[in-house]
């Protein structure tokens, strides 16, 4: 397994260059603590725990495996006294409100943690990460008294939480959701069903765990209107605030999977566990989008993660690794054979590797910002403008990272050779993890249909509007007629940007008007638009980074390699992987004919 060193001079390059984190923090009373000094102590000491902590467990985690055993899960060795340290070491309460037992420090904050621990140990950074989103879902949700019995210990680390969603009968279609809520006479409800497929559903990390569950009361509408959540810990809790007796929560099994090995993804049997309503009755789905889209974001960083850990085990690799010589001449004559870094295709799959881990963290970093915004904001206008962007580009990053992410990790694979496929290098088990990343939170599918379908034909557009405007501008003031002073170099950059923006523009209108015909039109073109969108998107950041790579070199302070590599990185994205929009703008364009005409029973002659 690559042994894992976070990139903190690339995150230093995004937070202090790119996205000025620091003028961003003083525009709200939570940021005004995170001053660069305090930032950049908080990412080394979280870098510290990543690196000698996460991730000499990984690949063991990963080999042991969780175990269910007299209806208790274990975890694999080393994964309870991680989180041990992880809560001594105040993480998960760095970004949560005071009052419920956080230090204050803004959201994107934990987005970084985050970025590091996901990296380093995917499936160990599952169980804090499925707490914080039932900390989110209960922090905006949740009556006074919930956040004070619940919140706080959650903030604390005591207990963690998940979120119970799918059952057996379904998955993304949540409006056949079978499990009930019984009203009681003191307030509660006794919840009965069985939810599959719960990350950190149950383990040996904390000794109480607070489930944030869908079900559906007596006589509620059918569908997803009829469906409520619900408050369900795994031990009760006494008036004193200690855990009590058993809730009849269990563990029917876990799942044995292809990847993240070391993360419990259990099957819980609710047998009239006591509930409580978490948010309005039959509004359920409206208060768990809190969780889900804290989960899709998280999710998008997992295919970050998982470019950047496939790199870094790359790039050694190709650098030790001796096999034939470069066709422009021998490049280490007192060798037998050259390093494979040396061959072009190995130097294409490293920077593909580079350009997604690179281009997709300041995806991610920019979110972190709008998040920001979105919950600390000086108007509601400013707030509600930062959570239609979100909405916006929460589908694509979701998406298109983790597809992007699992191209990396196959390269990775590749750049091994055979050696790639032997579980003792790790390159093998990072693709495994991998795959589920474009499954869960929704599948690429999915993501597609809500950016296209309900984010941009039915929404309106706003957002999308105000997205192409934004790189639009940045074009203006950064291209040919501009007074940039590295505007001969950016103009590599600006041009294709500009034309890609304009193209995507036009593409929208063209499909919304084919639609408005002809419906299956936005199934068909759906996740070739996301990824499409992807693609530009990504484009944009890169344009962004070698703009700020060029100010950089031009001030001769900081490290002129680091900024080169930029440079040259920026160039091949532009060159080798922005250009797969064609063929994307070709098929997302094509009719439906092809896609629907067949009939089913001619799918297969067996």
């Amino acid at each position: 397994m690559p042994e894992y060193k976070a990139p903190l001079k690339d995150m230093d390059f995004l937070i202090n260059d790119v996205l000025d984190f620091e003028s961003h923090y003083k525009t709200f009373p939570e940021g005004e603590e995170a001053t660069p000094d305090m930032v950049e102590a908080i990412l080394s000491e979280c870098a510290k725990f990543c690196e000698n902590v996460l991730s000499p467990i990984n690949q063991s985690g990963d080999k042991e495996g969780c175990v269910l055993k007299d209806g208790k899960v274990t975890t694999p060795t080393g994964f309870k006294e991680a989180y041990q340290q992880f809560v001594d070491g105040g993480w998960q309460s760095l970004s949560h409100p005071t009052e419920y037992g956080g230090q204050g420090l803004p959201l994107s904050l934990g987005v970084l943690k985050s970025d590091m621990i996901g990296t380093a140990n995917w499936s160990w950074g599952m169980y804090p990460g499925l707490s914080m989103g039932a900390m989110n879902t209960i922090y905006m949700h949740g009556t006074e008294a919930q956040k004070q019995e619940y919140l706080i210990p959650l903030t604390h680390g005591t207990w963690t939480g998940t979120m119970c969603l799918t059952e057996p009968q379904c998955g993304t279609d949540l409006g056949q959701v079978k499990t009930k809520a019984e009203p009681n006479d003191d307030g509660s409800y006794d919840i009965s069903g069985t939810k599959i497929f719960i990350s950190a559903g149950d383990h040996d990390f904390t000794d109480n765990i607070i489930h944030v569950v869908l079900a559906r009361m007596p006589g509620a509408p059918s569908g997803t209107r009829g469906i409520s959540l619900f408050i369900v810990p795994k031990n009760n809790v006494n008036e004193d605030g200690t855990v009590g007796e058993f809730n009849n929560v269990s563990c029917g099994s876990l799942e044995e999977k292809m990847g993240i090995k070391a993360s419990a993804t259990a099957v819980l049997n609710f047998d009239g566990a006591k509930g409580y309503l978490l948010g309005a009755e039959n509004k359920g789905l409206e208060c768990m989008f809190t969780f889900m889209n804290t989960a899709r974001v998280g999710t998008s960083l997992q295919g970050v993660g998982t470019a950047e850990l496939a790199y870094q085990g790359s790039l050694p690799y190709a650098k030790d690794r001796l096999s034939m010589r470069a066709l422009s001449g021998k490049k280490a004559p007192d060798k037998v054979a050259d390093p494979i870094i040396c061959h072009a295709d190995v130097r294409r799959m490293l920077l593909t590797q580079k350009s997604i881990a690179e281009g997709g963290r300041a995806m991610i970093y920019y979110v972190a910002k709008l998040a920001d915004t979105m919950m600390y904001g000086a108007t509601e206008k400013e707030k509600e403008q930062a959570d239609d962007m979100l909405g916006l580009l929460t589908p694509i990053l979701k998406a298109f990272l983790t597809e992007s992410g699992l191209e990396a990790a196959n390269l990775g694979m590749q750049v091994y050779g055979g050696h790639g496929y032997i579980k003792e290098w790790g390159m093998e088990q990072i693709a495994r993890d991998a795959r589920i990343s474009t499954l869960y939170e929704g599948t690429t599918g999915i993501q597609g249909l809500d950016l296209l379908g309900r984010k941009i034909l039915l929404g309106g557009g706003g957002s999308f509007k105000k997205f192409t405007t934004e790189i639009m501008v940045f074009c203006k003031d950064f291209g040919l007629l501009s007074r940039n002073p590295h505007k001969k170099n950016m103009n590599q950059f600006i041009w294709p940007l500009f034309k890609h923006v304009a193209a995507w523009q036009q593409y929208t209108v063209r499909i919304a008007l084919k639609a408005k015909n002809n419906r299956d039109v936005v199934g068909s073109a759906s996740v070739d638009y996301l990824m499409y969108s992807g693609y530009i998107t990504m484009a944009y950041f890169w344009a962004m980074m070698a703009q700020k790579a060029y100010e950089g070199l031009a001030s001769g302070e900081g490290d002129a390699d680091f900024y080169k590599a930029k440079i040259q990185t920026a160039e091949f994205y532009f060159e080798r992987l922005l250009p797969r929009t064609k063929t994307l703008a070709d098929t997302m364009m094509a009719s439906t004919k092809s896609v629907m005409q067949m009939e089913e029973d001619h799918f297969a002659f067996l």
